[in-house]
């Protein structure tokens, strides 16, 4: 099997950067808010190495990107205590859990600015393949963790969302929260509500 050794490396960097603005961002917006429990950790910074989980930041990246399988990454969770929260802490846990896929959509427009200043007459060179990259990816990242099944932050954001029983709703499917996941992965449901929305945001960004 012939591997282009500069193109997964290329993918991974994409990848690690963008899962370590998405996780900086959940523990900065934690802090801001009254939660010092990230901070306290080392959570709220842009170095990869306190964010990266071997398993979903290395290992199945990795063998997806070699095999070409769809890439599938995550890093360590952030943790968040809801009782520094106090006051509204169901409104600030979804304001916490907004801000990773919003860092992706803002860093996903940036790199979309690049792309256009670079011009598309670049298109073979590793610099424009690597902002092409933060797009696309960071795009996926945004769109597939807005799903709303927990614990993803679409999950997270739509308790805070509901009222009361709607809240408890998910609160009570949380623990199958990843069954459910790997339940739409596999039967491909999820990347077939999850690739139009990310292919329509990506043509409308480049």
């Amino acid at each position: 099997m012939d591997i282009d050794i500069a193109r997964v490396l290329v993918a991974f960097a994409v990848l690690l950067l963008s899962l370590t603005f998405h996780e900086a961002a959940h523990a900065w917006s934690a802090d801001r808010l009254g939660d010092p429990t990230a901070r306290l950790l080392g959570r709220v910074s842009l170095n990869p190495a306190v964010h990266v989980d071997p398993i979903g930041t290395v290992a199945f990246p990795l063998i997806a990107m070699i095999t070409g399988l769809p890439i599938i990454g995550w890093a360590k969770p952030v943790p968040v205590n809801p009782i520094n929260l106090r006051s509204h802490w169901k409104q600030k846990f979804m304001l916490i859990a907004a801000a990773g896929p919003v860092s992706n959509l803002l860093l996903a427009s940036a790199s979309a600015i690049v792309v256009r200043v670079l011009g598309f007459e670049s298109a073979s060179g590793p610099v424009f393949q690597f902002f092409v990259g933060m797009v696309v990816i960071n795009v996926l990242l945004a769109v597939f963790n807005m799903v709303p099944v927990p614990p993803l932050d679409g999950g997270n954001v739509l308790a805070g969302l509901l009222p009361g029983r709607g809240s408890d709703v998910i609160d009570m499917i949380r623990p199958y929260g990843f069954l459910i996941i790997y339940g739409l992965l596999l039967s491909g449901i999820l990347f077939s509500i999850v690739s139009p929305i990310q292919e329509a945001i990506v043509d409308w960004l480049l």
